[in-house]
């Protein structure tokens, strides 16, 4: 077993080097392993008990003995099309054609550890992990077949999955080279490696087909809720009525009494597991439970409740407990200096996550092993989830992630898995648990509500002189403005959320952008200036400006041809490393109010480009996704109870919504690549907002705009 460490690297692996080889030619029988290791500091190493992989392996790639080449990532796909981009990084490092790629993501028993698939961290965190190990294998090659024909490595370079001696054109393709080695080759984060320059890519940055396209519009294609195992029973959950109800009594001897049929009670845990999902569903009808539901806020107490209801405690849930405050200048200061001063209340309802594919998870026991294949954004956070519900060693616990039918920020969290699991564990076979629509609106996590204060101030020219920001409750995502306004307060406040909440597509970044852009507006129609001119005026990060003056351009702002009834408004932004500018029309009836958004162009800068056709796929959607939140999408709720836990109730877009889209793609290749999952949806809410202020004189501040597909009259 050969074992090549670089100059400079750590002495003594997690386990040592050769522990480190025997652990991955356990995964991989044979062929060349290139790992790639972050680096950790000792608290974080002992951080998280010990996984299949040590902890400080962030990604891993493996050449076989027939030649393809396969990727590792504790990332995970949930059609935002991590699989093709992380795949085409590789294949331009080594030189390969995409085919001869193929990527295993969010498997916990085979990929190195990963926090999770959020925070549109994938392309500008495990891209250039996974393109630096692809890049240290192609040198890898290079010195082994200068080794077999006995000449120089600058003698040799790869084509087309081979290494070509260039003086007499002899190849070696990569099959040869890895068969019958066991080969680990250890490269670090910060170790220097000689990568190709975005200039010159011709796999990456091209609009290369989605991998498994055909699978996937043909229906082949297998998700979490498609599969199955022999002998597998289907689980189903009882559901209390409302939010912290308590169960005081119940009676199972209907449903045990089915033919085939499992029943688990624990606490306020009810289940069953039964031959088929039809029956599954007839024992659930038939257990009957009392319920105890204390007295909650209900939807039209929202607002006020969270101002009121501050969290006390520093710790809550992804450490939204501690509030925060960013400051410069004085507030005092700059309201003195203004000739203008302005303030306004900008409210966001709980909206959902919707996605396609509801929550689902197969589970099974071997022992006291368990297996759960299950649709998260989190396979290692649920990994842990199980382990502590049933007080098993991580080890013991393999979350396997099929591709996922979206995730939107709402799959984070395992409570399928648990649920699957536990009933699983009680039947002693397999067991597959998939919640219905109804479950999915109702218990699983919301985008979280919001209110918005904001106090400015402003001269007559357009200069902002004074920003008082407060947000209670939507969270600080992209609170901070990217102008340069010179006195600043901008705070967020934890409050205690009457409903369950959690991350959602950009966390708090549309709740904050809505707040500051519409604001924004109305000082410039306060002003008698165009809106474009007062924020490029505000203005000094080149790139926001670079995307503001690409979008306009692309719209036709200023608007030149008016008709009544038309409005038209733009916004901008910046958050998780990108920058957007959104323009829109819309059309409200004079007479009944209804609105439509008639055209949308964006403009988007995330550094240089994987794959433009993706990254246009992923703006479109984020913007239709988005009109549903500007426009439509609310959660109504009384004293716990969801009222509209149904499509049939919750509007989302649908094709007679969407707008002619248009994309405006700045790549800049002297950049490296940001997320663009989330930043798309940010500049769709305010634009609208502004538009529909401009087609009627009506200032709507609070989302959704148009609840019913009208717009409120005053």
């Amino acid at each position: 077993m050969i074992i090549e460490q670089q100059p400079g690297q750590r002495a003594g692996l997690t386990q040592g080097s050769e522990r480190l080889a025997e652990r991955f030619f356990a995964i991989v029988p044979e062929g060349i392993v290139v790992a790639c290791l972050r680096s950790l500091e000792p608290a974080q190493e002992s951080a998280v008990p010990d996984t299949p992989l040590p902890r400080e392996v962030a990604a891993w790639l493996h050449i076989a003995a027939d030649g393809m080449v396969t990727g590792y990532t504790g990332k995970v796909d949930v059609g935002q099309g991590s699989r093709t981009s992380l795949a085409q990084v590789i294949a331009e490092e080594l030189r390969l054609p995409l085919t001869s790629v193929r990527l295993v993501m969010g498997d916990t028993g085979v990929t190195p550890f990963d926090m999770g698939t959020f925070g549109s961290q994938t392309t500008p965190v495990m891209a250039p992990r996974l393109r630096k190990a692809a890049a240290r294998a192609r040198r890898a090659l290079i010195e082994l077949a200068a080794q077999h024909w006995l000449v120089e490595p600058t003698e040799l370079t790869i084509t087309d999955g081979r290494v070509v001696r260039v003086d007499t054109g002899e190849t070696l393709d990569f099959a040869r080279l890895a068969a019958g080695r066991k080969l680990l080759v250890v490269v670090r984060d910060d170790e220097p490696v000689e990568l190709t320059p975005p200039e010159q890519w011709k796999v990456a940055g091209s609009a290369v087909p989605k991998a498994d396209a055909v699978a996937m519009v043909t229906g082949s294609y297998r998700y979490a809720s498609d599969l199955r195992l022999p002998g597998m029973l289907w689980g189903k959950v009882l559901r209390p009525p409302a939010f912290q109800a308590v169960l005081v009594s119940v009676d199972t001897r209907a449903a045990e009494a089915m033919p085939g049929v499992i029943v688990v009670c624990d606490g306020n845990f009810v289940g069953v597991a039964a031959p088929d999902e039809w029956t599954a569903e007839r024992a659930i009808a038939a257990i009957r439970a009392e319920w105890s539901i204390p007295p909650q806020p209900s939807e039209h107490e929202l607002f006020e409740y969270l101002r009121t209801h501050p969290v006390v405690s520093q710790e809550s849930e992804r450490g939204r407990g501690a509030g925060q405050s960013y400051v410069i200048g004085s507030i005092d200061e700059g309201l003195a200096e203004a000739e203008l001063r302005l303030e306004a209340t900008y409210t966001v309802a709980y909206i959902a996550h919707a996605p396609l594919e509801t929550r689902a998870a197969l589970a099974t026991w071997d022992g006291d092993r368990l297996t759960v294949w299950t649709g998260t954004q989190r396979p290692f956070g649920v990994q842990a989830e199980l382990a502590a519900a049933f007080q098993l060693p991580v080890d013991h616990v393999r979350v396997i992630v099929p591709d996922t039918g979206s995730g939107y920020g709402g799959k984070h969290t395992g409570d399928a898995a648990i649920e699957a699991a536990r009933l699983a564990r009680a039947a002693g076979r397999p067991v597959k648990v998939v919640w219905t629509r109804e479950e999915e609106f109702t218990w699983a996590y919301f985008r979280p509500a919001g209110v918005i204060d904001v106090r400015s101030g402003a001269r007559r020219d357009g200069t902002v002189t004074a920003w008082e920001f407060h947000t209670y409750n939507a969270g600080p995502a992209a609170i901070r403005p990217v102008y340069a306004f010179p006195h600043q307060r901008v705070e967020f406040h934890p409050a205690q959320s009457p409903l369950r909440q959690g991350s959602y597509r950009a966390l708090a970044a549309t709740a904050n952008h809505f707040a500051r852009e519409s604001h924004l507006d109305e000082l410039a129609h306060a002003l008698g200036i165009d809106p474009l001119e007062l924020r490029l005026r505000n203005l000094r990060d080149d790139r926001l400006r670079a995307v503001l003056l690409a979008a306009t351009e692309r719209f036709g702002w200023p608007p030149r041809e008016r008709t009544p009834g038309h409005g038209y408004g733009l916004a901008c932004g910046f958050e998780k490393g990108s920058y957007v500018a959104t323009c829109a029309e819309v059309t409200v009836d004079p007479s009944s109010g209804a609105l439509k958004v008639v055209r949308v162009v964006e403009a988007f800068e995330c550094g240089v480009i994987l794959n433009p056709d993706n990254l246009r796929n992923q703006i479109e959607g984020a913007i239709i996704m988005g009109l549903g939140g500007a426009l439509f999408e609310a959660i109504h709720f009384e004293n716990g109870r969801i009222l509209n836990p149904r499509f049939s109730q919750y509007r989302v877009p649908r094709f007679s919504d969407v707008p002619a889209i248009e994309t405006v793609l700045l790549d800049r290749k002297d950049l490296p690549s940001a997320g663009a999952g989330e930043t798309p949806i940010v500049g769709i809410a305010p634009a609208v907002a502004n538009a529909i202020f401009d087609a009627t004189g009506v200032r709507v501040r609070a989302l959704p705009l148009a609840p019913g597909g009208t717009v409120p009259r005053s």
